[in-house]
């Protein structure tokens, strides 16, 4: 008996440095190129060619951050991202909430097959549905315009958002809303002031990943606006090489440019997310 509880402890013992293992070497994974991003945006490009490589610049200058926004109209892209993931979550999260509502309240005969769908659909590559899209918004003429961008990222984070939202509704009691309508709510009423309130954490989630998706995102943003005015960050980031150059500072500076927003939303709405992300994946 005492071998068996030794040999039991033994092996937990034996497990616990593999899993301080894994989880630094993913901390590491994440955390290092930002890192070595951060760090390039303040090296000369002298100091980034250097031989041995330096890991921490020698003589930190803001210079790099300066021709960011000088060589290129970097505040221009800023705000085109910002309006172009902004608009594209919120619609989003309306089309999405109204979907995961129906898929988590209605009788659906067919409700297996749609969420199969939906499962599919969220795994197709990008670039297969490239030149759909481009005819599409060319027969449409919405190309070089924001919602040449707004609509294709609304129906790529579409899949992802609904299937948050359905585990989330699926929790919350159907009482709370017929309370609410026998208090003269309509269902749109008790959907907006009962249900989602109740899903704060997935709601938030969901627009955390559909405005990131859309920040991100570089193969649309550059095949459906040749307008300089209307370029992306994404976009914009990679006219900054030049025919022979690349000039690794100047891009790294405007790297951190475009991580900064994203960063600051995630810290705010941190323990949202992840309490978000835990709760959908214990109801699921």
């Amino acid at each position: 008996m005492s071998a068996s509880v030794s040999s039991g402890t033994g092996s937990l013992l034996s497990g616990k440095p593999l899993r301080v293992i894994a989880a630094l070497i993913l901390v590491v994974n994440g955390l290092f190129p930002a890192l070595w991003i951060l760090l390039t945006s303040f090296k000369t490009e002298a100091e980034l060619t250097a031989k041995p490589i330096t890991w921490l610049p020698h003589a930190a200058t803001l210079r790099n951050y300066h021709q960011a926004f000088s060589d290129q109209p970097l505040l221009t892209f800023l705000f085109n991202s910002f309006m172009v993931a902004l608009l594209s979550t919120a619609l989003t999260l309306l089309v999405s909430v109204l979907a995961a509502y129906a898929l988590a309240r209605l009788n659906l005969r067919f409700r297996g097959l749609i969420m199969s769908v939906i499962i599919a659909v969220s795994t197709f590559p990008l670039v297969t549905l490239l030149v759909p899209l481009f005819e599409t918004m060319r027969a449409l003429n919405l190309l070089n315009s924001w919602t040449a961008l707004i609509l294709p990222y609304t129906v790529l984070s579409l899949p992802v958002c609904t299937l948050v939202l359905t585990s989330f509704f699926e929790a919350i009691p159907r009482d709370l809303e017929n309370a609410a309508m026998i208090d003269g709510c309509t269902r749109f009423g008790a959907l907006f002031k009962v249900v989602v309130p109740l899903s704060a954490p997935g709601v938030f989630t969901a627009g955390i990943l559909a405005f990131v998706n859309s920040w991100d995102e570089f193969l649309l943003a550059l095949s459906f606006n040749s307008n300089p005015g209307l370029r992306t960050l994404p976009v914009g980031i990679q006219l900054y090489q030049g025919e022979f150059a690349f000039p690794w500072p100047i891009i790294s500076a405007a790297l951190v440019v475009g991580i900064v927003p994203v960063a600051i939303l995630i810290v705010i709405f941190q323990e949202r997310v992840v309490s978000g992300l835990t709760a959908g994946g214990l109801k699921g």
